[in-house]
């Protein structure tokens, strides 16, 4: 069953309610409308009591009131993985995941009425860098590093307890392209004449990619990933299709537990800056070396992970309840968001 097939919600005298953390990112502004359509009164958590945000994260107590009879609650917050990894950013993006959380599920937990449905964000740089085989959630293996810690810690504050009438749903999101960092990050290189494959090769070794949190993972200093000559998987996901797999999961009530939201249609990186290079119909396409790329993301206050790791993940769970992915062509994907 699709997820238009989906009947209305029953009204029950008053339309039940929807919270939203982080409804200011991407991501939760492109889910405001939809879930005024589905029936829902909506309100949201955020950094500031201000801009239609009607509570903030200092105000926990404000937040337990908000999420006690709320139906569905929704949680998106975490700062921007768009930066250097230098200890203050590394810190905020760990505390801006797992503390919103953690301070989420002191709520739900304190309610006389919790919500029947918690969907809270995660992401599928949880699992390894993969060449040989996709990662599925029965037989993904995951990986190491700052990314992978947060990710963990993420999920084990997510997942903390027994909440027996809360189904808890983590989305384990592929890269979302959209009005996002990281596909205007990858079109401004195409625009540029810079859009060509982004190469793994030696450079310096550092540190800013080693493990957070109390069960830090992996190596201290980190050397770069085996040469894959572009080849490297990129797993990807249209914002459409992150919509409508929330009001899938909403009314899936089976689903419970992590689920990766990723295209079935992975890409690599090379078809990937091809692709990106037709929807700005940009001819050139100059490849990347790393030491290259390493230097362009110091002067973008980026990180080479977002391309030289390959994400190889596939949404099992997902189409084994019956969601069909309307996104699965990178080519399509990216014209219809860059025109």
């Amino acid at each position: 069953m699709s997820a238009e097939n989906v009947s209305p919600r029953p009204d029950h005298g008053s339309a039940p309610i929807a919270v939203i953390a982080g409804a200011s990112g991407f991501i939760g502004r492109s889910l405001l409308a939809p879930l005024r359509a589905w029936g829902y009164q909506v309100r949201t958590i955020g950094r500031a009591a201000s801009s239609g945000t009607h509570v903030s994260w200092d105000d926990p107590a404000g937040i337990a009131a908000m999420i006690d009879g709320a139906d569905l609650l929704i949680n998106f917050a975490g700062r921007s993985v768009g930066c250097r990894y230098n200890d203050r950013n590394r810190q905020e993006v760990w505390d801006s995941r797992v503390t919103t959380t953690r301070t989420l599920n002191n709520a739900v937990r304190a309610a006389s009425a919790p919500p029947r449905l918690w969907i809270n964000s995660s992401t599928a740089t949880v699992y390894r860098h993969a060449m040989d085989r996709p990662q599925t959630e029965t037989d993904g293996d995951i990986g190491e590093g700052f990314s992978v810690d947060v990710a963990k810690g993420w999920e084990r504050e997510f997942f903390r307890g027994d909440l027996l009438q809360t189904r808890r749903v983590a989305l384990r999101m592929a890269i979302v392209l959209g009005d996002g960092a990281a596909l205007n990050m990858l079109a401004t290189a195409a625009r540029s004449g810079a859009g060509g494959p982004q190469l793994e090769g030696r450079w310096f070794g550092h540190t800013r990619y080693r493990g957070i949190g109390p069960e830090a993972s992996g190596p201290e200093v980190w050397r770069g990933h085996p040469l894959s000559h572009g080849k490297q998987r990129f797993s990807w996901v249209h914002i459409d299709d992150v919509v409508r797999a929330i009001r899938f999961i909403d009314a899936h009530e089976e689903i419970t537990g992590p689920i990766n939201v990723s295209s079935p249609g992975v890409s690599d990186n090379t078809s990937l800056m091809a692709a990106l290079r037709r929807a700005v119909r940009m001819p050139i396409g100059i490849p990347a070396p790393r030491w290259l790329l390493e230097i362009g993301m110091i002067v973008l206050r980026q990180e080479s992970e977002l391309v030289l790791k390959s994400r190889w993940v596939l949404p099992k769970r997902l189409e084994q309840a019956g969601f069909e992915f309307r996104w699965t062509d990178i080519g399509a994907a990216t014209k219809s968001l860059l025109q």
